[in-house]
């Protein structure tokens, strides 16, 4: 059993928009594909014709056609943001742990390690965890090097 076919109807102001996309030259090539997809459905192509002219699936392209009916032109091209992984550490635990490498090493140690960083900082209590590479990158953005030279 085959799936109907996809109509959609485009807005003039938006098929001038696509067309604006199309010749700039720079945006994203997903943009640009999802941007080629609507306008052959515009001129009536079904969506396994559209997969066989461009690389995407029939199955994407229906997406795009959803998504330009339910949301408009920038639903259809562009992804929604994403929320991102939430930051480690506030700006005073920053300051904080950037306190304590620029100040001595504990007794015993000549320098500060990263290693050393991590479990000084989780033991004083400034941070509830803290990772090495999360320390690597806190140095590395404030330009210290406390493993290289007495501070």
């Amino acid at each position: 059993m085959a799936r109907r076919p996809i109509s959609i109807k485009i807005k003039s102001s938006d098929l001038v928009r696509i067309e604006e996309i199309l010749r700039s030259g720079v945006e994203q090539v997903r943009v640009v594909l999802r941007a080629l997809a609507i306008r052959q459905l515009a001129q009536g192509f079904a969506a396994p014709q559209v997969a066989r002219a461009l690389p995407l699936t029939a199955k994407a392209i229906r997406q795009i056609a959803h998504r330009y009916d339910s949301g408009g032109l920038d639903r259809a091209l562009y992804d929604r943001q994403r929320p991102g992984a939430k930051p480690l550490l506030d700006e005073s635990q920053k300051q904080r742990v950037v306190a304590m490498v620029c100040g001595k090493p504990p007794e015993g140690r000549a320098r500060w390690t990263v290693r050393l960083v991590a479990e000084e900082a989780v033991k004083r209590k400034l941070v509830p965890r803290m990772g090495r590479e999360t320390i690597r990158v806190l140095l590395r953005n404030q330009d210290l090097k406390p493993w290289r030279k007495n501070m």
